[in-house]
């Protein structure tokens, strides 16, 4: 219960009516709008409309000067690439984006990863709300509002379980969680600088995407030419299309991983409920308000040897994903730019504080954009490269089974001279398998594999 004995902060509205709750009808018209949303745990519809919010007025059109530059950048990363890997490019579109346009394209994908686990904060909100909207029919209604009542309403019918205002209220949750998960993605869209930038493929496919306004917000301060910046990070976005585009597997495995990870994920009930219990309903729209709220744990640590397990998947995965885009891009800008030290220590420093969006989102979701280990896995793909070339060191991604796994980060050695935690598996005879089944030909997984 907020003050007063009303709770959500319902309240008689100051040297007004005390039979009406504070913000009246047009609040309630606004609400009934969003309370339309029926496709699914969280309203992206309102996720949409308040990350565009976020951005404010910080947001511009891209210049037709700055898309040539993209593409420019973009076809240079590629031909540097092209030594270095034996993929081949991945990209068959190159597009410069707005913060607002960043938002559009990736929006499905952000669907289909905060979904599993909003749809189990967004259960614990509507039961807290559901639990305080309960204590109405159970005796608690102020005096101010009992009084107020037609003759003859049944508060307990109305209010309990099944009733029409909780049934309305099972949409508040994901309304609320919508707002939250907008403000997040609107607050990296003032951050990231690729679609690819957090490890996660969340641009569409063959589309390689920087933002020019960020872009040049990374350079700031560097005194290295905004050329050179663009090249490094074209390299960057270049090598992660190349690898989700000729890795059949990978997409779905990455976006599998975190699926599996987030049906483990608990949520304290109790804690979303007392955040609930405080929240004024006038304030429903204040996305800085609920993320305070929400700062409080409410996601339980991974207990859990499943859930254990599949944290340490997903972290892995991301790991060996941005640790081979680490390797292979820096690889390439040490030959062609003069300050390709200086750009990678930035990127690193980047990764390793975090930006507001990367933090709110973590808070709401339970997830970490920036794996550990990093450093680690690109020592890990340095290795291979160097006993056995380009084409031996990308052939391990021709199957799930074939990557390195958590021990192998902390001795890459071992792993590369096939004695390492894996060892029970000739990878070399494994690769020359892959090699020899023909085009079209289905290589069955090992027992107990799920390309997700």
């Amino acid at each position: 219960m907020s003050g007063g004995g009303f709770p959500f902060g319902f309240g008689p509205t100051p040297g007004g009516d005390p039979e009406r709750p504070a913000g009246g009808a047009p609040f309630f018209a606004e609400l009934e709008r969003l309370l339309s949303w029926q496709g699914g745990p969280v309203n992206w519809e309102l996720a949409r409309q308040v990350a565009v919010r976020t951005l404010g007025s910080d947001d511009r059109a891209v210049r037709a000067a700055e898309t040539g530059e993209v593409e420019k950048a973009l076809r240079i990363a590629d031909v540097w690439l092209d030594p270095m890997t034996a993929l081949p490019a991945g990209a068959t579109t190159a597009a410069a984006w707005s913060r607002e346009q960043w938002i559009e394209a990736t929006l499905p994908v952000w669907r289909t990863l905060c979904d599993p686990v909003a749809g189990k904060v967004v259960e614990a909100m509507r039961t807290g709300i559901s639990s305080g909207l309960s204590q109405l029919g159970g005796g608690d209604l102020p005096p101010e509002l009992a009084g107020a009542l037609p003759p003859g309403v049944d508060l307990g019918r109305l209010m309990g379980a099944g009733g029409p205002v909780v049934q309305m209220m099972n949409q508040v949750g994901g309304m609320l969680f919508g707002a939250q998960v907008g403000q997040a993605i609107g607050s990296l869209a003032a951050e990231v600088v690729s679609s690819t930038e957090v490890g996660l493929p969340l641009g569409p496919a063959g589309t390689a995407a920087l933002l020019p306004a960020n872009v040049a917000a990374f350079g700031q301060g560097l005194g290295v030419e905004d050329e050179e910046v663009r090249i490094y990070l074209a390299l960057r976005e270049a090598a992660s299309n190349r690898l989700y585009a000729h890795v059949p597997w990978l997409r779905a495995h990455v976006l599998g991983a975190v699926e599996e990870y987030a049906r483990g994920i608990a949520v304290d009930p109790e804690a979303v409920g007392r955040v609930m219990r405080m929240i004024d309903p006038t304030a429903l729209m204040n996305p800085e308000r609920l993320t305070e709220a929400l700062g409080e744990d409410v996601f339980a640590d991974a207990d859990t040897p499943e859930q254990k397990a599949a944290l340490a998947r997903l972290e892995l995965i991301l790991a060996l994903i941005e640790g081979w885009v680490d390797h292979v891009a820096d690889t390439a800008a040490s030959e062609h730019l003069p300050s390709a030290a200086k750009l990678r220590e930035m990127v690193r420093r980047r990764r390793a504080e975090g930006g507001p969006g990367e933090q709110i989102f973590s808070t709401l979701v339970g997830l970490s954009l920036r794996p550990r280990r990093l450093r680690e896995a690109a020592a890990l793909w340095e290795a291979l490269c160097e006993a056995r070339g380009h084409d031996g060191r990308d052939a391990v991604w021709a199957h799930p089974d074939l990557l390195p796994g958590g021990e192998d980060l902390a001795d890459p050695s071992a792993f590369v001279s096939g004695a390492g935690a894996g060892s029970d598996v000739d990878i070399m005879a494994e690769i020359e398998k892959l090699d020899d089944t023909a085009p079209g030909e289905d290589t069955p997984p090992a027992s107990g594999d799920s390309p997700s």
